[in-house]
């Protein structure tokens, strides 16, 4: 990977960051609950459509940085496999999209509560960094356990607001790849799209992050590829959050 050139931070107004696979490792939590979730369905699943197995290119492909029930129905959809809509009620025995979305959240909370979650070494030392600076932050998580995560990782109180996957259905805001979530984080804080950064490790992510207009969009490389973020619209790709600490 080239090396970085630093963000000149003196010259943005805000950072909104994604949360898991940014700040904390959590994506690969959400990723073991994705995995055993799907091809625990697909084993059992019995209808038309592809049955092989749930792998790591389809949560990159389909689901990875996306709202819950936005990745099932993606997922399915590339497998050619219809199930009914379901309510967000549904309990997680249900053969519906929301109730296999609710089945994943369930498996990720009895992991989160079993293990906890700290975060990324070199993503704290940018908050510090970004603390020292009296930056305004945000957290812009699809996940509607986003305030749990940052609590269990004890960085809740570095951000000023958090657009949660809750907030966002809330407030009607549709999900990544549309920039609508990162565009209110930055009203919340007061400040235009063209003077925030957009921190992100998800392809969905960073596509909503180059529509919205921002100063930068950085793209964070756990496992996506170093092109694929370009392509989707990085203007910087790092590995590590420490890159950008001068």
């Amino acid at each position: 990977m080239d090396p970085v050139k630093p963000l000149a931070w003196g010259d943005v107004e805000a950072a909104l960051f994604d949360l898991d696979g940014v700040v904390t490792p959590t994506a690969e939590v959400h990723m073991r609950a994705w995995a055993e979730m799907f091809n625990a369905f697909l084993e059992a699943y019995a209808g038309p459509g592809d049955r092989t197995s749930y792998t790591d290119a389809d949560y990159f492909a389909h689901v990875d940085g996306k709202p819950r029930y936005d990745g099932v129905r993606d997922f399915l959809a590339a497998r050619g496999i219809e199930l009914p809509e379901g309510t967000s009620d549904d309990p997680a025995s249900a053969e519906t999209v929301r109730g296999l979305g609710n089945r994943k959240n369930e498996a990720f909370n009895e992991v989160l509560a079993r293990d906890g979650v700290t975060a990324y070494p070199g993503s704290v030392a940018l908050l510090d960094h970004l603390r020292d600076l009296g930056m305004p932050l945000a957290v812009v998580s699809s996940s509607v356990n986003a305030p749990a995560v940052l609590e269990a990782a004890g960085l809740l109180d570095r951000f000023r607001t958090v657009v949660s996957g809750k907030v966002a259905e809330e407030l009607g805001l549709p999900g990544k790849p549309a920039p609508d979530t990162f565009q209110h984080a930055a009203e919340a804080l007061g400040v235009p799209a063209a003077g925030a950064v957009v921190l992100e490790d998800a392809v969905s992510g960073v596509r909503a992050g180059a529509a919205g207009g921002f100063a930068a969009v950085v793209g964070v490389d756990r496992g996506a590829g170093e092109q694929v973020l370009r392509d989707a619209g990085a203007t910087v790709v790092v590995r590590d959050l420490a890159e950008l600490v001068p």
